[in-house]
């Protein structure tokens, strides 16, 4: 039957049989379909980009303001608003914005680093759903730089404005590229300053690790993690903040940043019949090696360093697979002198950082007891219930 001609009929499926290799096609062209998707959705972000860009280089390149006068902007945007009754953007404050964008992204300073950022996301996943053949140019007053066309413009009005310097800009803006970072996850880390915090920690990263693995390791380690989501007692145990974060740990993954997958508490490892135990032990995929955290309650000392080394060999030992990367360690104290960690590090080969935390929430253990009268009342319950029960 010719199913090509208008003729009506019922649509069956007969004489199909399923195999592997109908299952590998099935899944390449979902695929496909997916990544046109996501490259028709880039491509339609990026021309919007570009006119906004067009529009803030108009402002600049002919004096606008100077030649029409200071209220230019807003007629413009009521006369775009009247061309366009149904499309969105054009208010006057989002064209003013388009200016300021303009000029943050378009000074000698970014002609540089925008275009190293580009280079640099030719070899992350990115790549494997767009092609970046523009990242590279220099930048030039009529084009866009195509690395500014792969970030959403709202996530882009915030970190212009709330940014204080263009490598801080940057630093977002390859965050909500290689993250896939919501505008809500952007506001959070902003508000939180991660890009202060963010590759800070103190650590021996560049002496034991290949470059690459060095610069990421480094980029995924604070110098301060932020413990505000957890309460524990006054006058707290480790294992007691331990508890708190494990309780608490999709909040805790969410501080140590992306790509981190937790392990296990805990984890016990016996040598020459001694048990010994990790505090918490995660898995970073994008870094692919095991990392091994340490929590100690108190300022940072020496002999912490020598702890936390075993612990890393050991892991090395008893888990590292043939495809992993060595295994790093990170040590969380309540406080830190840089000195005292570096002279610490002296001689030890193994892969390790040292932060800090704070915020950490308490509640006095009393209030956690209920009072004589509660616990009175309680017993007035239980004994009329079983009263009633005779």
């Amino acid at each position: 039957m010719d199913k090509t001609k208008d003729t009506p009929y019922i649509v069956r499926v007969k004489d199909f049989r399923i195999d592997s290799d109908y299952s590998s096609w099935l899944s390449d062209i979902i695929k496909r379909y997916r990544e046109a998707q996501i490259k028709a959705a880039l491509k339609v972000n990026y021309e919007k980009l570009q006119f906004n860009w067009s529009i803030g280089r108009d402002l600049v390149i002919r004096k606008a303001e100077e030649r029409w006068g200071s209220g230019v902007v807003e007629q413009l945007s009521f006369d775009l608003q009247d061309a366009f009754p149904n499309e969105k953007g054009f208010s006057s404050r989002n064209m003013w914005r388009m200016k300021q964008w303009y000029l943050f992204f378009s000074t000698s300073e970014a002609s540089e680093k925008l275009p190293q950022l580009g280079a640099e996301l030719q070899n992350a996943e990115i790549q494997s759903l767009i092609k970046l053949p523009q990242v590279g140019a220099e930048l030039n007053e009529d084009s866009l730089p195509m690395i500014l066309g792969l970030v959403p413009w709202r996530h882009q009005t915030d970190i212009v404005t709330g940014c204080e310097s263009l490598d801080e800009a940057i630093f977002y803006l390859k965050e909500c590229v290689t993250r896939g970072w919501s505008r809500q996850t952007l506001a959070n880390s902003m508000k939180a300053k991660l890009y202060e915090k963010q590759g800070k920690a103190i650590s021996n990263f560049p002496k034991y690790l290949p470059e690459a693995q060095s610069r990421l390791a480094q980029e995924i380690t604070k110098d301060n993690y932020d413990f505000s989501f957890v309460t524990v007692p006054e006058n707290y145990q480790e294992e007691q903040l331990e508890t708190a974060l494990e309780q608490n740990i999709t909040r805790f993954l969410l501080e140590l940043g992306t790509g981190f997958a937790f392990v296990g508490r805990q984890k016990e490892f016996i040598v020459n019949g001694r048990s010994r135990r990790i505090d918490m032990l995660f898995y970073h995929i994008k870094l692919k090696a095991y990392v091994v955290v340490e929590l100690k309650i108190r300022p940072f000392e020496p002999e912490f360093a020598g702890k936390l080394n075993y612990y890393v060999s050991a892991v090395d030992e008893l888990l590292k697979g043939p495809d992993d990367n060595p295994t790093i360690g990170l040590l969380i104290c309540s406080d830190k002198d840089e000195t005292e960690v570096r002279w610490a590090f002296r001689g030890v080969h193994t892969p390790m950082g040292v932060a800090s935390y704070d915020n950490v929430n308490t509640i006095n253990e009393t209030n956690l007891l209920p009072s004589a009268e509660e616990l009175q009342a309680r017993i007035r319950l239980v004994e009329e219930k079983i009263n009633k029960n005779k």
